[in-house]
């Protein structure tokens, strides 16, 4: 059972995105904060029912990683 969902954070060109890696969620926002948000709600929405049927415990955290430019 996973006790973790995975979110992959990049800026485009006005706001940041989040997309899970875990499930098919995608969203954005013009903060990081408001993304955050975003993000939490959209996994709750999706993760509605039974989380063990979609192989999940019962609290999963969710984890997420962003992605920076490089400075040159």
């Amino acid at each position: 059972m996973r006790r973790t969902i995975q979110v992959r954070i990049s800026r485009g060109d006005r706001q940041f995105v989040a997309e899970c890696l875990d499930l098919p969620v995608v969203t954005q926002a013009v903060t990081l904060d408001e993304l955050a948000a975003n993000i939490r709600e959209a996994i709750g929405l999706h993760l509605e029912g039974d989380l063990a049927a979609l192989g999940f415990s019962s609290n999963p955290t969710i984890l997420a990683t962003m992605e920076l430019e490089a400075v040159a």
